[in-house]
């Protein structure tokens, strides 16, 4: 068991920003991370497995987990809901293995209330041109793209409130940039004190 519990990560971005492909291309570069599998009561996709990309439950177990307060986080997004385990990532973090959650910026805000420690990061498009053209290749219907790009538009409005922002113009410098954020939240002074006081005792306090 490592001497430091495990850090959370939250990465937050609407559709259409990259944040999907870049936390996935996070946990290959950087196998120590663990990436939280969601519940959430959509149907799957084509090639989607349940346990993967997600856990796909009834509407109605997912009220029950969430009545009985066994989601670290939980967010409505369109017509779907969607929640996080908490005793999950709480025997991950307990065990010293960091979790990476991709959520929206309601359950990021949940989740800081609850584990003040974690550290949040906002996925940003280099311009609203760019992000619209990114819904509108995906060919859905017109009407569908434009409630996207006001809902995009919404949740970039709450930037503010994360630890850092990544703008994903160019996807390798994006990624440069997110794993840079986890080793630096590594590397930070109060993670590091219990490996100075048995490494370097000389250094501690009187």
């Amino acid at each position: 068991m490592s001497s430091n519990p495990g850090l959370l990560y939250v990465v937050c971005g609407p559709s259409g920003v990259g944040k999907t492909s870049l936390v996935r291309a996070l946990v290959e570069r950087r196998p120590a991370l663990s990436l939280s599998v969601s519940y959430t009561t959509r149907a799957p996709r084509a090639g989607e497995q349940d346990g993967v990309a997600y856990h796909f439950v009834t509407a109605g177990r997912f009220a029950a987990m969430q009545a009985a307060g066994e989601f670290l986080e939980h967010a409505q997004v369109f017509d779907h809901h969607y929640g996080t385990s908490a005793p999950a990532v709480a025997q991950a973090l307990q065990g010293g293995r960091s979790v990476v959650l991709e959520i929206d910026w309601q359950g990021a805000r949940q989740a800081r209330a609850r584990l003040p420690g974690c550290v949040t990061v906002m996925v940003l498009p280099p311009s609203v041109a760019v992000l619209r053209e990114r819904l509108g290749g995906r060919g859905d219907d017109p009407a569908l793209i434009e409630r996207r790009m006001r809902d995009a538009l919404a949740e970039l409005g709450h930037w503010p409130e994360f630890d850092y922002v990544v703008v994903n113009d160019r996807f390798e410098s994006a990624l440069d940039d997110l794993c840079a954020i986890t080793r630096a939240a590594e590397l930070a002074r109060e993670r590091q004190r219990t490996w100075v006081a048995t490494q370097l005792p000389e250094l501690s306090p009187g």
